[in-house]
């Protein structure tokens, strides 16, 4: 079994790879002002000469392109794609986002997109332990979204075998007539199928299953280390995105990898003013990374993914990788401000996936934040589907819950104490809960206070 997919790129030393990503940072630039009508105009209404931007750190200098940049720059708000940067006969596919956060945003993929897609996946399939004789059941949308394909594209070229199901509520026979070796799923798909499956007599630790790979939404550590113990097997994270970040953990679970010869990642500062030192939280500002001569359908200087992390190193990691590692992304999106404190969803669900509780929990939960009874307060409700409701240790799972959230959230603390935020919990049975009776991708963590949210 290999243990690199591009050895050579991947074990480079620091000042190599730091020598390669500038190379290619000249090259991208340059193909951003000759190919790209937005950057084009961008480079001119900025003052910015694209000859200057010499090296990565070049980058920190320009402003920083958004999600909302991209949609106001797209039909119906323009006649054309301004962010279209190669010709129309190099486009191999058109490809949507999920839409979750507005409109889609369109991307166009030369193939030269799909294979270097493609590789970021290898890349992180062989640092999990893939090899040519495992068979992965994919359960990710086939649709406009790049992850499912990519990750086809990727086994591919590992000699992997794909089961392409899309969805995780394939029959219980898959797993016991094709014998698959891993799924690639959400934690909560994963979780729902493991119960599924045992409700239908199948032992999880008597099946074939020697890995599962989680993406596609943020999640706890917590609830990493129950899905683990549940399966009885590793976990492992991986962090992609139409836009191309592709980042992958290894079996060291010691961080995610970034392709850094391929995209480049700064964190910008929460407030957005300024770029943040290593190891300082911050959002994760994303810059394409062309090889000399390749063309892209869509490229991204200096994009806001809207997704918050923090470099966790650059030095070598302990499987003889170089390229700096990050943190689990999280959604700005699924954060909320509460008295002063940042709020996201896997801070609330880190709470719930204690040990002690998941005796009487399946899983599933949703978080409201309202206003209080006086100004100025204000309540988290937690809802919590049980197994058995009404033989719950209810003050087991809320004492566990109020420890382990105010000791991640300490500035919430006192006013936990003095009742000016409060934490109030509801137990209900399996799929009672109001996320199950929406339509869609549905938030977890919902900010109902007056003018806030819905």
């Amino acid at each position: 079994m290999p243990k690199y997919y591009d050895q050579k790129i991947e074990t480079m030393d620091r000042d190599s790879l730091d020598s390669l990503i500038d190379e290619r940072v000249r090259y991208t630039i340059r193909y951003a002002h000759e190919n790209s009508p937005f950057y084009r105009h961008w480079f001119r209404q900025n003052g910015i000469d694209p000859g200057d931007i010499r090296v990565h750190e070049d980058l920190l200098l320009l402003p920083v392109v958004s999600g909302r940049t991209i949609r106001e720059n797209q039909p119906p708000n323009t006649p054309d794609f301004q962010f279209l940067s190669s010709g129309v006969g190099d486009v191999f596919t058109i490809q949507e986002t999920s839409g979750t956060s507005g409109t889609p945003k369109s991307f166009f993929l030369t193939w030269d997109d799909w294979k270097r897609y493609a590789a970021k996946y290898a890349r992180s399939f062989v640092s999990q332990g893939f090899g040519p004789e495992d068979r992965v059941v994919v359960c990710a949308s086939y649709g406009m979204n790049v992850g499912a394909n990519t990750m086809t594209l990727a086994a591919q070229r590992l000699g992997m075998t794909i089961i392409p199901f899309g969805k995780c509520d394939f029959a219980s026979r898959a797993i016991t007539a094709y014998r698959p070796t891993s799924i690639v799923g959400s934690v909560f798909k994963l979780l729902r199928l493991a119960h599924r499956l045992e409700q239908e007599g199948i032992r999880l630790q008597d099946t074939s299953i020697l890995r599962l790979v989680v993406g596609g939404e943020s999640f706890s550590d917590e609830s990493r280390a129950f899905l683990a113990e549940t399966w009885g097997c590793p976990v492992y994270n991986t962090y992609g995105s139409t836009e191309g970040t592709m980042c992958g953990e290894c079996t060291e679970l010691a961080g995610l990898h970034v392709p850094e010869d391929l995209v480049h990642l700064d964190i910008y500062d929460p407030q957005m003013k300024s770029f943040v030192s290593d190891g300082n939280c911050g959002r994760a500002i994303l810059t394409t990374l062309l090889p000399e001569g390749s063309k892209t359908g869509t490229l991204l200087l200096n994009y806001d993914t809207e997704d918050t992390t923090s470099v966790l190193s650059r030095e070598r990691c302990n499987c003889g990788r170089t390229h700096m590692r990050i943190y689990n992304p999280q959604r700005e999106a699924e954060t909320v401000w509460i008295l002063g404190s940042s709020v996201n969803r896997v801070d609330v669900e880190g709470g719930i996936f204690q040990k002690e509780s998941m005796q009487f929990l399946n899983g599933e939960y949703e978080a409201f934040i309202y206003d209080g009874g006086s100004p100025g307060d204000v309540v988290m409700r937690v809802s919590l589907e049980c197994k058995d409701p009404e033989n719950t240790d209810r003050r087991l799972i809320e004492d566990r819950f109020v420890g382990h959230f105010l000791k991640n959230k300490r500035h919430l603390a006192p006013y936990y104490e003095d009742n000016t935020f409060s934490l109030v919990f509801t137990f209900v049975h399996p799929g009672e809960l109001e996320l199950h009776k929406l339509k869609g991708r549905q938030k977890r963590l919902v900010d109902r206070r007056s003018g806030r949210g819905t």
